[in-house]
């Protein structure tokens, strides 16, 4: 039937910009750090095995209640599935596509690759400390950047000492390393 006489929305066409995460760039990689692996796997499980038979026992007990039309536990409960579903099929494809990169492998310790820590400084003269990590893990409160953000890629492969140039709307500014680390299993 076609969807112009049928009430249904396209919610489960965008499961790539869920949350406002950006697409994974075309012909890269999806990759993660094991502790964002482990955080997004994490979230699938309980998502799987908690919260959508809680909702689903809600929905089907609202639904023995008679009329659904005026069953706000039953309408909001389908809501809340619909939402569950959505962030399953969004989770699934990103593990599924992830490539897990353990920086404490590491060999060039002194070269900025995914995974590190990065200490830069700027003309401000305040030392700024990043780390360099999958799109799906970025959390600028803890200075955790992806490796696709413009800071990331202009540091990528520069090594201590090395002055870089970071394109800002405000035009080009250097930056230079003061301190490259890769932290150890359980720390990223």
């Amino acid at each position: 039937m076609n969807k112009a006489f049928v009430k249904e929305s396209n919610d489960g066409d965008d499961d790539d910009l869920e949350g406002g995460l950006p697409e994974i760039p075309a012909g890269a990689k999806n990759y993660m750090t094991p502790g964002g692996y482990q955080r997004m796997r994490g979230e699938l499980l309980q998502l799987i095995d908690e919260e959508r038979p809680e909702v689903v026992k809600l929905v089907s007990w609202a639904a023995s209640n008679g009329d659904r039309s005026e069953n706000g536990d039953y309408i909001y409960g389908k809501r809340r599935l619909r939402e569950i579903d959505r962030r399953i099929r969004f989770l699934t494809k990103r593990l599924d596509l992830a490539e897990v990169v353990d920086s404490s492998r590491q060999e060039n310790t002194d070269q900025v690759f995914f995974g590190a820590t990065v200490e830069y400084g700027t003309d401000d003269g305040e030392p700024h400390t990043i780390t360099i990590v999958g799109i799906d893990e970025v959390d600028l409160d803890h200075g955790r950047v992806s490796w696709v953000s413009p800071v990331a890629r202009a540091l990528l492969k520069a090594k201590v000492g090395d002055q870089v140039t970071l394109y800002t709307p405000a035009g080009p500014a250097p930056i230079d390393v003061l301190d490259v680390r890769y932290p150890a299993p359980g720390e990223a």
